[in-house]
C-alpha cells in the first residue's frame, strides 16, 4: 500500500510538473508577444511623440517670430506716432504763426485804410482849395491885374501887374503852396516882404484868401 501511495503520488507530482511546464511555456509565449507588443506601441508612441514634439518646436518658432514681428510693428508704430505729434506741434506752430500773420495784414489792411482815406481827404480838400484859388483868380485877373501859375513842386506864383504907375508892366510875385501839414505857406516875393510872414499866419488862421491877397497888394503897393 505504501508502495502504491508512492507511485501515486509520484504521478500527480509528475502531472504537476507537466501542467507547471505547459503554463510556464504558455506565459513566456504571451510576455514575448506582451513584450513585442510593448516595442511596438512604444515605437508609435515615440514616432507620435517626436512628430508631437518637432509640431511643438515650429509653433514655438512661429511664435517667437510672431512677437518680434508685433515688436518691430510696436517699434514701427511708436516711431510714428512720436513723428506725428512732432508734425501736430509744427502744425499748430505754424496755424498760430499764420494767425498772428493773418492779424498782422488785417491791421494792415486797416491802417491802409484809413491813410488812404486820409490822403482822399487831403487830396479833396486841396481841390477845394485850388478851386476857391482858381474863382479867386478869375476874380483878380481883371480887377486887381493877377496872373496865377504853377510851378515846380506844386507851388502857385502870383504875379502882380499895374502895380508901378510908371512901370505898369513890372512884376510883384510871390509862391505859395501846401506843406506837409496841410497848412498855406508863403515864399519867394519879389521884391522881398518883410510882412509877408505875417500876412501867411493870418491866411493860416482865417482862411480867408482874398484879404490876404489884397495885404499882400497894398504891400508891394507901399514899396513902389
Amino acid at each position: 500500500m505504501i508502495e502504491d501511495e508512492l507511485a501515486l503520488l509520484d504521478k500527480n507530482i509528475n502531472e504537476f510538473w507537466n501542467k507547471f511546464k505547459s503554463n510556464v511555456s504558455d506565459t513566456s509565449c504571451q510576455m514575448a508577444g506582451l513584450r513585442d507588443s510593448y516595442k511596438d506601441i512604444n515605437k508609435a508612441f515615440a514616432e507620435k511623440l517626436s512628430v508631437k514634439l518637432k509640431e511643438e518646436e515650429r509653433m514655438v518658432q512661429m511664435y517667437l517670430e510672431y512677437q518680434n514681428q508685433i515688436c518691430k510693428q510696436s517699434k514701427l508704430i511708436q516711431e510714428k506716432r512720436e513723428s506725428l505729434l512732432k508734425l501736430i506741434v509744427e502744425v499748430n506752430g505754424k496755424k498760430q504763426d499764420l494767425e498772428v500773420l493773418t492779424a498782422t495784414i488785417q491791421d494792415l489792411k486797416e491802417e491802409y485804410a484809413r491813410k488812404k482815406e486820409t490822403i482822399s481827404s487831403a487830396k479833396r480838400t486841396s481841390e477845394e482849395r485850388l478851386e476857391r484859388l482858381q474863382k479867386s483868380v478869375d476874380l483878380y485877373k481883371d480887377r486887381l491885374g493877377l496872373e496865377i501859375r504853377k510851378i515846380y513842386g506844386d507851388k502857385l506864383q502870383f504875379i502882380f501887374t499895374n502895380i508901378d504907375p510908371k512901370h505898369p508892366d513890372s512884376p510883384f510875385m510871390f509862391c505859395l503852396h501846401l506843406n506837409e501839414a496841410r497848412d498855406y505857406e508863403v515864399s519867394d516875393s519879389a521884391p522881398h516882404l518883410e510882412c509877408l510872414a505875417e500876412f501867411q499866419e493870418n491866411l493860416r488862421k482865417t482862411k480867408n484868401f482874398s484879404a490876404f491877397l489884397a495885404n499882400v497888394r497894398k504891400a508891394f503897393s507901399a514899396m513902389v
